[in-house]
């Protein structure tokens, strides 16, 4: 089953395929995305979850192990402990190629996350009822969870491997959270899980951002009532900033990559298009662009194509 826009889609193969091409990559411009990446990851993943470290905390704390004065020890070690399950989940890819998505590799990602802030409950499942806040969803009974975690992992090897991997990713990140095995850190450990589905199939780290958490809990919310087209497209929107900003940086001087990216009010100078309009597009999957913070960018190339294909539509 397919929930993206075909566009969308083609256009995520198209960079993904690009990306490849360059392989073995330049092992310093991979170390410096990385590192990036892993930074980004560890503050926007902690932050929808109420972490209070700003993007340059986060970096003083992990890389510097320097302590914030007047943010929580809590959120230190949340900062720490995401960081050491990125470092276990890039050893999974890089000596493991065949790592499979198990319950004991999901528990010990959640032990990672949680380790020195609960630990009683570092890798195990809860055992008592839960309630997330929010949401009108009420989790499953403690008492059901192991075994809908056997049956989520058997759904994801035997439907799951039928499916295209960005909808096997973002239905397997759903299940899990619905299920929310453990008492806290659901969150961040399905994000990690989804992450490791992912970079096994040769994306790149892929990042939902603190500024989308409204978006994606939306998104979440649609899934719980059996709508999974709006977490489909939100995560492989963020497949496709990835993509793009990896091949901006390992592609600086070739002159098909070297594009001129503007933001969506400068778009709209050169087409008949409002930014508002431009901005909508670009949510809905339907005009190439992808986020710096806040705001979403494109190039003139991506309108003139958007405009093309609805020309040619309406033939």
């Amino acid at each position: 089953m397919t929930y993206l826009p075909e566009n969308l889609r083609k256009q995520i193969e198209k960079k993904l395929k690009k990306l490849n091409k360059l392989r073995p990559l330049p092992k310093t411009a991979v170390a410096k995305l990385r590192e990036q990446f892993e930074l980004e990851m560890t503050y926007n993943s902690n932050a929808i979850e109420g972490n209070s470290l700003t993007l340059k905390e986060t970096f003083w704390v992990v890389k510097e192990g320097l302590t914030i004065k007047g943010k929580p020890l809590k959120d230190h070690l949340e900062a720490t402990n995401h960081q050491d399950a990125l470092e276990y989940l890039y050893e999974l890819v890089e000596h493991e190629k065949k790592a499979t998505i198990s319950e004991f590799l999901i528990r010990n990602i959640h032990q990672l996350i949680t380790q020195n802030i609960e630990k009683e409950w570092a890798g195990k499942y809860r055992t008592m009822p839960v309630m997330i806040t929010g949401t009108k969803h009420m989790p499953p009974s403690a008492g059901e969870v192991p075994s809908l975690m056997h049956q989520l992992i058997e759904w994801l090897n035997r439907e799951g491997k039928k499916m295209p991997i960005i909808e096997t990713a973002s239905i397997l990140h759903h299940k899990f959270v619905h299920i929310h095995p453990f008492l806290d850190g659901n969150g961040r450990t399905g994000r990690l899980v989804m992450n490791l589905l992912l970079l096994k199939a040769g994306y790149p780290l892929v990042i939902i951002l603190k500024n989308d958490r409204k978006k994606y809990y939306k998104a979440l919310r649609e899934a719980d009532e059996g709508n999974y087209a709006p977490l489909v497209l939100l995560i492989a929107q963020s497949i496709d900033r990835s993509l793009t900003i990896y091949l901006k940086t390992l592609t600086p001087d070739r002159k098909e990559d070297r594009k001129k990216y503007m933001s969506l009010a400068e778009a709209s100078q050169i087409c008949r298009y409002s930014a508002k309009y431009l901005n909508l597009l670009a949510r809905q999957g339907k005009l190439e662009a992808y986020k710096e913070g806040r705001n979403w960018v494109t190039t003139k190339e991506s309108i003139e194509k958007y405009i093309k294909e609805r020309e040619r539509k309406r033939k």
